[in-house]
């Protein structure tokens, strides 16, 4: 899962093919992602794994890195 949420990212939100994301490297508080792109990133995580994502799960914890991005999709697929 962490492959294809990083093939995503660096693709469609970031557009730099040969930028290689570490699991646990930080989108948010680097400014790897901004705002904008975090929220087209939540949006197509919600589709793509047919879940729902509540606001109050939009916290920095659940999206700060493909780690934690997984863990999440995870947990609400259970």
């Amino acid at each position: 899962m962490i492959k294809k949420l990083a093939d995503y990212l660096v693709e469609e939100i970031l557009q730099e093919s040969d930028l290689v994301l570490e699991p646990d490297e930080d989108l948010l508080s680097t400014g790897l992602v901004d705002s904008m792109g975090i929220v087209r990133y939540i949006a197509w995580i919600s589709e793509e794994f047919d879940i729902e994502i509540p606001t109050e799960d939009m916290i920095i914890d659940n999206f700060i890195n493909l780690e934690a991005i997984s863990r999440y999709i995870t947990s609400r697929q259970a």
